[in-house]
């Protein structure tokens, strides 16, 4: 990892104090009307870069410069509420390669996602010509252990684990990375919502992560680093199958204090 070094151009800086007010790690303060970094001691999220009214703050090592946000960007209430309401998990998918760009920007959603701490911890496998193979080694782990599982799961015995049991024929895969489990789901989050705007249905695979969090061999070919496990598999391709209604959910389950 590249490293980062925040600067303020004492030129352009009006000190104002809008950085000082949104840093959370309490590292600027206002010395001679001018903002000054107290320490090297920093998350590095951003905000000071973000809020500057004169791009006076700026932070070396990234590849890609800010962009600067033109206009209000506001998402419309009801329709994300409708996308969540419809959104169903898809198992049947068609015979249809995705386009390279739509993959890219799947991926840039979950590199984009803000992370605890601005870890920046999460980190992707895409699936393509071993995805095949991968998918090989994950059942043979499974039907290793669905005996046991048959025991004590009624759905396990229902359950026949054939050769596409985890991806279902679908034309991508995206395995997610992370060292905080939470950060991972984050970055899976905001990856489906982008799947879903170009028309692609989304299973999040459980199986699979499961099946390779389980194998030193799968681990191994997919490459997990030492502090980090697999958090989830987006599975991915155009749907086959048209759902004309929602499913129904338990009432609101929520408590004010």
């Amino acid at each position: 990892m590249a490293e980062h070094v925040i600067t303020i151009e004492k030129e352009k800086c009006i000190g104002c104090g809008m950085c000082v007010r949104d840093c959370a790690a309490r590292n600027i303060e206002i010395q001679n009307r001018k903002a000054n970094i107290l320490s090297g001691d920093c998350i590095l999220c951003g905000h000071c870069v973000a809020v500057c009214p004169k791009g006076a703050v700026t932070i070396s090592g990234y590849e890609a410069e800010p962009v600067p946000i033109k206009g209000e960007v506001h998402l419309k209430p009801e329709e994300v509420l409708d996308a969540i309401r419809f959104r169903r998990t898809i198992r049947q998918f068609r015979d249809q390669k995705i386009p390279e760009e739509i993959l890219e920007q799947i991926l840039e959603a979950g590199r984009l996602t803000h992370t605890a701490k601005n870890a920046q911890d999460v980190s992707f496998v895409v699936l393509d010509r071993r995805k095949e193979e991968l998918e090989q080694a994950a059942v043979r782990v499974f039907r290793a252990v669905k005996p046991f599982a048959d025991m004590f799961s009624p759905m396990a015995r229902r359950n026949k684990i054939d050769n596409h049991f985890f991806f279902f024929h679908a034309p991508a895969v995206i395995v997610i990375l992370s060292k905080e489990k939470l950060n991972g789901a984050l970055a899976a989050q905001n990856m489906e919502f982008v799947a879903e705007a170009n028309g692609l249905g989304v299973l999040f695979s459980g199986f699979f992560s499961m099946a390779a969090n389980l194998s030193p061999k799968l681990k191994k070919a997919l490459g997990v680093s030492k502090g980090k496990k697999i958090v989830t598999t987006l599975v991915l391709g155009y749907p086959k199958v048209k759902y004309r209604r929602s499913a129904q959910r338990e009432k609101l389950d929520v408590r004010y204090l």
